[in-house]
Order: structure tokens, then sequence, then C-alpha cells
């Protein structure tokens, strides 16, 4: 498939509303309370009868200092010791949870995330990677996707030797921005040689994937003061860049107040940053995977888009799309057969779940054949920009311009702008409807009611 991209101001800023991610569909916003333990274990025992894979994700919710611009779950504390009595729950949610499934089950793709994942020490990550692989079946080799999230403030060539001798293959930087002036206005001041030691060390461990993490939109920030330091990474060639666009909402995110929004840049001027950025990184020879990420044509991701293989999840794009996802740790969400399941978020309610010797599952939702074909979809329309109405009539026995034709009545702005192609039998998204996919997306959402208030970022 074409891999290209078109910027146009003038359709961004008129479809520029709020709108879902699409890490999840139904996105959380959905999930009750109502579903509980004994719903996950019957949706675990029924995926046990699929040829499918599993994906193991932990959260390590801990951070040295809290940035300010973060949505994370997450826990601000320098007492190291607060991790012996988590990892001791942790420890034993992977002993309950490894028991649902079936022991000859390949683990595909592990994923740490947090907070801040290298928050623990050496030794604590071994015995993660230990207690991991002595209840779930782990590969010895490099064929699953193995990866980890690191503040290179907490981490060191020592630990990422570690971290590649544990299993890991693939790791994801946050850099944010060099700019001194705005590290300090977001309470994360991290050097490029922090930064730079961490990246040289993985590629000398053999790391086969490194992405570098970039957040526009921050207080100070200009479109040349951006270029500083995308250009700055550049140099380093990483494999893949996520460049996310700051979503300003404090009142969900309470540490947000602790920046002066009268210092970020204005709606034009991240446009412009968000411009710029993209031609320097096509200038460069990356390729626009979608969703903020771009990747050498060489990536994995950039090779399982052109073959018709990419995934995306909680964690982002992937390879493997044919795995059920177990989640662990505070605030973890599991998506296992036709639901998705989410773990207790404060640590008080997920250690009195675990010590009362059960899951710590504290909502979910499951879902109808509606949700699973429309998550079809909008996948479809994510990760390969392109839907073909044959193909999901085959799949999923409909008619798809009538059971669709809501969804398809609401496109046609779009198709008048450009953004889509309509035909007989296929949908196309257009380079210069890539950067608006979740626009594209939306109408299928059966969940979005017209003038009803969400809490969603704005898509750009």
């Amino acid at each position: 498939m074409e891999q290209s991209i078109e910027f146009d101001e003038d359709l961004i800023k008129r479809y520029n509303q709020t709108g879902p991610r699409y890490t999840s569909y139904p996105t959380a916003v959905q999930f009750e309370e109502q579903f509980g333990i004994e719903d996950y274990q019957q949706a675990a025992a029924r995926s046990n009868e699929s040829d499918r894979n599993l994906s193991l994700y932990f959260h390590i919710p801990f951070c040295d200092t809290i940035c300010f611009f973060c949505a994370c779950n997450k826990v601000w504390t320098r007492d190291r010791s607060k991790t012996t009595p988590y990892l001791e729950r942790l420890f034993k949610e992977i002993e309950m949870q490894s028991a649902l499934y079936d022991s000859n089950r390949k683990v595909d793709q592990l994923h740490w995330g947090g907070g801040t994942p290298t928050f623990i020490n050496m030794d604590e990550m071994r015995q993660l990677m230990e207690k991991t692989r002595q209840h779930f079946n782990l590969h010895d080799d490099d064929s699953g996707e193995y990866s980890i999230e690191i503040d290179p403030r907490e981490a060191t060539r020592e630990s990422v030797l570690l971290l590649r001798e544990l299993g890991f293959n693939r790791m994801s930087l946050g850099v944010q921005d060099f700019n001194p002036k705005v590290q300090q206005a977001v309470n994360r001041i991290q050097t490029e040689e922090e930064t730079f030691t961490v990246l040289e060390a993985a590629r000398e461990a053999g790391f086969m994937s490194v992405n570098v993490d970039l957040i526009y939109g921050l207080p100070f920030q200009t479109e040349q003061s951006f270029l500083k330091t995308l250009d700055r990474v550049l140099q380093a060639k990483p494999d893949r860049f996520s460049v996310f666009n700051y979503a300003h909402m404090p009142s969900m995110f309470p540490a947000q107040k602790r920046m002066n929004e009268a210092d970020m840049p204005s709606p034009d001027e991240k446009l412009r940053i968000l411009h710029s950025t993209t031609e320097r990184l096509l200038e460069a020879g990356y390729v626009y995977i979608g969703m903020d990420h771009f990747a050498k044509p060489d990536d994995e991701l950039a090779v399982a888009q052109r073959q018709g293989s990419l995934y995306r999840n909680f964690q982002g794009y992937a390879t493997h799309a044919e795995c059920d996802l177990v989640g662990m740790g505070a605030t973890a969400i599991s998506l296992v057969d036709n639901t998705y399941a989410q773990n207790y978020k404060s640590l008080e309610d997920y250690y009195a779940a675990i010590d009362a010797g059960h899951l710590a599952t504290w909502r979910g939702v499951w879902l109808t054949e509606d949700d699973e074909l429309r998550r079809d979809v909008i996948t479809q329309l994510i990760c390969h920009f392109a839907l073909d109405f044959v193909e999901m009539e085959m799949k999923w026995g409909i008619v798809f311009k009538e059971y669709f034709a809501e969804a398809l009545e609401k496109l046609t702005p779009m198709v008048e702008d450009g953004l889509v192609i309509l035909q007989d039998d296929r949908l196309q998204v257009t380079p210069k409807g890539r950067l608006l996919i979740r626009n594209i997306c939306m109408p299928f959402d059966a969940y979005l009611k017209p003038g009803v208030e969400n809490r969603f970022s704005k898509v750009i």
C-alpha cells in the first residue's frame, strides 16, 4: 500500500474536533462495573478453545517525579521501597492469571508500561521476568515482540543490557522536548546525554527497534524550537517516532493545572509544528504509519502495514493481531475473547483484591456482535486506511452498504472534501485524510451520539 501523507491546513482546522483514539472499541467510557471476575474467567476459558496466542501487559505505576503533562495512571513517589508490596501483589496476580490459560499458549507480545517501568531496580526486573517465565510460555528467542517504555533518567547502560538479557527486544524512549525552558515548565529535566546514552546502549545490546516519543503543544514550544529537538533526535536515526499532540484536560488530570495555559502554543502554532515535523520526518525517509506514528520503511510496523497485517491495541501499533491480551497490575486492561476487563486503578483497591485471594477486575464490557464488527471496521481504517466491503460482507454476513448506510451518509462531506474515496465495493482514505483518520472512524462508532458531550481529546 501507498504510505504517503498530505497536509491540508484548512481541512485540519475544519475537522479538528474531539474524538476517541480508538485504542479499544468500545472505548473505556463504555466499561461497566457490572462486569466482574466471573465474566472475565468465562472469557479466558473460551479463549483457550481458540488457536490464539497471548499478549501480556504489566503496569508499573511509579514515577520519581511527576511530569505535569502526563495523563497516565501513575503514583508519584521518591520512596523506592514502595515497589516491594506492589511486586508482591503483581506476582500473586501472575499466578492467578496464568492458571486461567493453557500453558501451551505462547506469549507473542509482552510489554512493560507505566508510570516508569525502570523505576524498579535491576534485581526486581530479574524477579518480575523470572516470575513471568515461570508461569507463562515465553519465547526463548526474538520471535516475540517484547517491549518496554523507558524514561532515560531512570535507566543506565547496565540496566539496558540487563533488559536485553531478560528478553526485551524493543523499547520506547520518552523525550518530549530537549528545550530547557519547556522542560522546566513541564517538570521534566532530561539531558541529551542521558537520552542518547540509553539509545546507544540499546543499539549495542541488540534491541531490534527503538522508538522516540515527542510531544507538541507544551508551554513555550515554537515551530523552530521543536524542530531543533527533532533534528537532534534524527541524528541518532531511531527506528520509529511517536509525535503526540498534548491534550490539555486539567479537570481530568490535576497536575496539568501546574502549567500556565497562556504559555502554550496557539492552535495555529501547533499546526505549524505538526506540519513542519511531518515534512521533516518524511524528508528523512520515515513513513506515516498513522495516529502520530512514523517508522523507517524497513521497520516491522511499516512492513506489516504494507502486508495488511498491522494491528492496534492499548500499547499502540503491533504486528501480532491474533492474540488475547492479558493486562496485569493496577489499572491494566485485558482484551480476552469478546471482552474487555480493567483492574482497579488505585493501589489500595488493587492490593485489597489481590490480598483477598481473587483477581483485581474492577469493570469491563461484553462485546456484542455489532461491537466486534464495528471494531473490525475501525481497526482496518486506523491500520490500513482502507475498507474492502466484500471482505467485510463475507466475514460478517452483512450487506455493507445497508448495514452502515447511516455511517456512509455521515462520510459524504469527507468524500466531498477529498479525505476519502468511496467506491462501489471499497472505501479508501486519501493521503489528505490520513491525519484525520479519527474523524473518518467516528461515523462507524455507535456510541457517539449527536449533541452528547464527550471527554475525548482533539484529533489534532
